[in-house]
């Protein structure tokens, strides 16, 4: 008899049937002596349409709302049918005793495989392969320390419930909308309070009057040191700043002429541990503010490290620890990516004992996945592309960082008066560069801290004794204002998806502990998705790093049931769906109250008396059904789209490229008219198509990647300067030496 392994995507099906010995191919197969595995292509089945449940729901209409399946079905997606119908074949063969799943280590892979074998009616044995990483070694690990399936029956009701009450308050709650007033309206438990923290924002910074403020700064001389910056403080607020100017001129006219005498020097030892390893979200946040990447981007280039280079481990955890029993691998995993820029920081690691700490290894704080760190795969840095070097570059880094030393300082604070005025100045000098030196000057080692105008200097400070005194050289009075708050980019946004507590309205203790323990709106594997589906539907747009509401995003807001735009709501569903997944809990009670909630909404709905209107209509017709369209701006591309929402028609009309301007050097639009395609920047320059592909390639821009590391390679094989050497290969050296006697 043999074992079924599923998998979820086919690489990594083929990994385990490399490792197996697997290497007779089936229809969406490959069988060996003792084992065949199969793959899914992500989600094989999911939850029937509305449709599947009553022919009269195909038709959008307020009438039969709620819908609410007396028992929930399962459908097969149509697209890839064709592999759920290999992998149904494989499961009933005669000679297949047991099946072990194979899929990702989660929630959502649990329901892959899961609802596979629901809808196919197969009742085998299970048994569960549960590992962080593809690699060799792991795979071999987890096939020989195989899970009763049974342990993951919770998990799976958890994925279950969660996939049900989505379709019940998503679905609904969207048509009841639409059907109410004519627009295509979608909503969410975890993207509409995403939404409505955007909308908060904007508020915010609509509200915001700024102020002008004033600094005074002056200088000194001190033992033969150049200069030392001073900058002038309220002796009782702490403040560096007066929105009184008058005030900071009287105190520039005192002191002019007079000197500060020092009436306190403080020195202190700081050290500053590295930041911590990466979960997903952290790394979609530095990714993003550093290189510009999407959410979504991040999540599918480490998809590729993980499955395809097998170089990095599980990207969707949500742990930014490693377990004790990962702690004997460090060296393995340290010699693996012992290449490239990172020989310069490795060998010293490698050569003295690795010493961990709770900063990193703690075991109560690893869930179902520790951090994202190397694998002990060895990579090759040349098989990558510039993304993912990127990508990987971010873990490697921040995987050495913990491994060194913390980076110390010393400070010196130092006090000083004039004219009954405090002034301050501060020094910095380095004891110890520590983890800093991983990053060298690659990366600002605080980015999130920008240096504040009204800060105090940092500097190299002389050595100053209490009562010295130092004549005033200069002064200088700064003004500035006030800024309101920043608008949120991708970075920032997952930030607050990840800790909403701050956006509640509830002031209730115990919903804001749940939200916080719940780990925020979404999970790591879903707020990629959140956010790409709140550009999708028009309901929020990018302009630069900048995310802005839509008028439609706005209005959406406006009609929403109040209860929907709360993140407790979703943080209330987490930790009962938490509870599902450790057993304290059935799904059955749990869906019985999203039923009731459900049908609460769409009689909130149905009673509301809000309004809808399309401010983006355009004078352009549907070419399918004649309605004028809609102007809307998408991720990376402005769109005409038919206010119908049955039609459905779209047409791009302009589109963002990697084309730089030769001015500006900003990326250019590509708009289309008729059959001409022209380049267009906001500075102004305007270029056909045409025109540009024949400027590109008179510039050498033909000549791709491959061919450059072609030319370099057959440079390093071939000796330089060949005419001079041949010219040196005839000449007899010892006979052009003069000899002396």
């Amino acid at each position: 008899m043999k074992s079924l392994v599923l998998a979820e995507k086919p690489s990594a099906a083929r990994d385990i049937a490399r490792i197996l010995k697997c290497t007779k191919n089936l229809p969406g197969a490959v069988e060996g002596s003792q084992y065949i595995v199969t793959w899914a292509l992500g989600h094989l089945v999911t939850l029937a349409d509305p449709e599947e449940y009553d022919k009269r729901f195909k038709e959008w209409s307020m009438s039969y709302l709620p819908m609410i399946p007396k028992q929930w079905e399962l459908a097969v997606i149509r697209q890839t049918s064709k592999q759920y119908h290999n992998v149904k074949t494989q499961l009933f063969r005669k000679d297949v005793s047991e099946i072990i799943i194979a899929t990702d280590a989660g929630r959502e892979g649990e329901l892959v495989a899961r609802w596979i074998l629901d809808k196919s009616g197969c009742r085998k044995p299970l048994k569960r392969l549960w590992i962080s990483s593809v690699t060799d070694k792991a795979i071999r690990e987890g096939f020989s320390n195989l899970k009763d399936g049974r342990l993951y029956t919770p998990l799976y009701h958890a994925a279950s419930a969660r996939a049900a009450a989505d379709w019940l308050v998503g679905i609904n709650a969207t048509r009841a909308l639409t059907c109410k007033y004519n627009a295509q309206l979608s909503c969410g438990r975890v993207q509409t309070p995403t939404l409505s923290i955007l909308a908060r924002r904007e508020e915010e910074i609509r509200s915001f009057k700024s102020e002008e403020y004033y600094m005074l700064r002056c200088h000194t001389a001190y033992s033969g040191h150049s200069q030392i910056t001073w900058t002038w403080q309220h002796a009782k607020t702490g403040s560096m700043r007066s929105f009184c100017r008058n005030f900071i001129s009287g105190i520039d006219e005192k002191i002019q002429g007079q000197s500060l005498t020092v009436s306190e020097v403080t020195t202190s030892t700081h050290t500053i541990s590295s930041p911590a390893l990466y979960d997903l979200t952290e790394l979609q946040r530095d990714a993003n503010r550093r290189f510009g990447f999407s959410a979504k981007e991040t999540l599918n280039i480490m998809q590729r490290l993980y499955e395809s280079h097998k170089v990095l481990t599980y990207p969707r955890t949500d742990s930014r620890y490693i377990s004790q029993d990962i702690v004997p691998t460090i060296k393995e995993r340290l010699k693996s990516c012992n290449t490239g820029p990172y020989k310069k920081f490795i060998p010293t690691l490698l050569k003295s004992s690795i010493h961990t700490d709770k900063s990193f290894v703690d075991d109560k704080k690893v869930s179902d996945h520790h951090a994202i760190i190397p694998t002990e795969e060895y990579v090759q840095l040349d098989h990558m592309t510039n993304e993912e070097r990127k990508i990987y570059d971010l873990v490697i880094r921040r995987f050495l960082s913990v491994l060194y030393p913390p980076f110390k300082y010393e400070k010196t604070a130092v006090k000083s008066a004039c004219c009954g005025q405090l002034f301050t100045a501060e020094g910095k000098r380095v004891l110890s560069s520590g983890w800093h030196q991983i990053y060298d000057s690659w990366e600002e080692h605080n980015p999130e801290e920008d240096a504040s105008e009204s800060s105090v200097p940092v500097q190299t400070l002389p050595r100053m004794e209490r009562g010295a005194v130092l004549p005033i050289l200069s002064t200088a009075v700064t003004s500035g204002k006030t800024k309101p708050p920043a608008r949120f980019t991708e970075a920032s946004l997952l930030s607050a998806m990840e800790n909403p507590v701050k956006y509640m309205e509830s002031k209730d203790k115990k919903a804001r502990k749940t939200l916080g323990e719940t780990g925020g709106l979404g999970t790591v594997a879903t707020r990629a998705d959140i956010i790409e589906k709140l550009f999708h539907s028009f309901l929020i747009e990018k302009k630069g790093k900048e995310l802005f509401i839509t008028s439609k995003g706005k209005q959406l807001l406006a009609l929403v049931p109040e209860d929907l735009k709360r993140p407790e709501l979703t943080a209330s569903w987490e930790m009962k769906l938490s509870d599902i997944s450790g057993g304290r809990r059935k799904m059955e009670d749990f869906l019985q109250e999203i039923e009731a909630y459900t049908q609460k909404l769409i009689q909130e709905i149905r009673g509301a008396d809000g309004t809808f209107r399309h401010d983006n209509l355009t004078s352009t017709k549907c070419p399918r059904c004649g309605k004028r369209m809609l102007s809307v701006n998408g991720k990376n591309a402005r769109l005409l789209v038919c206010q119908d929402r049955e039609c459905g028609y779209r047409e791009t009309i302009a589109r963002l490229s990697n084309a730089r301007c030769p001015n500006c050097h900003k990326k250019m639009e590509i708009i289309k008219k008729g059959e001409e395609e022209t380049f267009c920047c906001s500075c102004g320059y305007k270029e056909k198509l045409s025109a540009f592909k024949a400027r590109r390639l008179k510039e050498g821009a033909g000549v791709s990647k491959k061919d450059v590391q072609k030319y370099l390679k057959k440079q390093k094989d071939e000796p330089v300067n060949t005419l001079f050497a041949d010219a040196l290969a005839n000449i007899n050296l010892e006979e052009s030496i003069p000899k002396f006697v």
